[in-house]
């Protein structure tokens, strides 16, 4: 069913689940059951959403570099893993899920997909102007459109958990900064899974895509831009210019196959180039930029404290 005001993403919605338009609906409804503190919700939305990210994997498993497979599991991925999210918290929430407004979903994915791919554009970049960037062999099609499908299942499985869970209800224990130092770290940890994994590499993905997807989420209180932010930068980096990303070094190959050469603070080594200082810096100034214009729309929230417990009486 598509839903009305939806843009662009109204032939992805259109092949949701029957029933998965009242999911998304941003009208207000009557609560049906008490909200568990934040601590409960975040362990049990982790736990469920854990399910759809090993059915996520194992999609793309499958799909190994084979375009066409890559593409329809990615487009399932999406359309199971977003009715999932929305299903979860108004059940759990009880509320409206307003960080994925499909009024904004145009906007948002355009814009931070464009800003993923000009950050990691501008990454490899500075890395090329020293002389450690070229490619070998020829041109493939059908690996960028590999990736096109897998990155678009990870940024979206991977926002939806980091950013939309976790993140999301720390900062109900903890503040906007607490929570986003503590997601930014377990988000970088995350990949010391991968097979090529560094703790300086898994330290600046924590800086580069937790801090970086944080803020924007801070900024916009929408999922719509980190997840755009987020495939944008993953399928530059892999799909276009065909570098390791992450550590992954046994991934299919992209477009063109990058060849980085030179002393590893600049490429990132092995890792790729998000553990180089290039991207650190490139994706710290968006960073702050988001941070920025989430201090001046208020969206910054402080540490709850305990209530004061009033005076005993005599």
């Amino acid at each position: 069913m598509p839903l009305k005001g939806a843009g662009p993403l109204k032939s992805t919605l259109e092949y949701l689940p029957n029933g998965s338009k009242d999911l998304f609906a941003q009208e207000p409804f009557a609560v049906a059951r008490r909200v568990r503190p934040a601590g409960v919700r975040l362990v049990a939305m982790v736990v469920l959403f854990l399910v759809v990210t090993a059915f996520a994997a194992g999609a793309r498993a499958v799909a190994g570099d084979s375009p066409v497979l890559s593409l329809l599991f990615g487009a399932v991925v999406v359309v199971v893993a977003l009715p999932a999210y929305a299903a979860v918290v108004r059940a759990l929430e009880q509320r409206p899920v307003s960080e994925l407004d499909p009024t904004t979903a145009a906007s948002g994915l355009r814009t931070g997909t464009l800003v993923g791919l000009g950050l990691f554009v501008a990454t490899i970049a500075v890395i090329a102007l020293f002389g450690g960037y070229g490619t070998e062999g020829g041109v493939s099609a059908g690996g960028a459109l590999t990736y096109l499908g897998m990155m678009a299942g990870v940024a979206v499985t991977e926002e939806l958990l980091f950013r939309g869970i976790v993140f999301r209800l720390l900062e109900e224990l903890t503040g906007t900064r607490g929570a986003l130092a503590i997601s930014a770290l377990l988000f970088g940890g995350l990949h010391l899974l991968n097979t090529g994994a560094t703790v300086w590499g898994a330290l600046a993905i924590a800086v580069e895509g937790g801090l970086l997807t944080g803020a924007a989420y801070v900024a916009t209180r929408s999922l719509w831009l980190p997840i755009g932010v987020h495939f944008g930068w993953n399928f530059a980096e892999s799909g276009l210019f065909g570098t390791t990303v992450s550590g992954n070094d046994d991934a299919p190959a992209g477009l063109v196959h990058g060849v980085l050469s030179g002393p590893d603070a600049l490429t990132g080594g092995g890792f790729g180039p998000e553990a180089g200082i290039a991207a650190i810096l490139v994706c710290a100034v968006p960073t702050v930029v988001f941070l920025r214009a989430a201090g001046r729309r208020g969206h910054l929230r402080p540490r709850r404290t305990p209530a004061a417990t009033p005076p005993a009486t005599s």
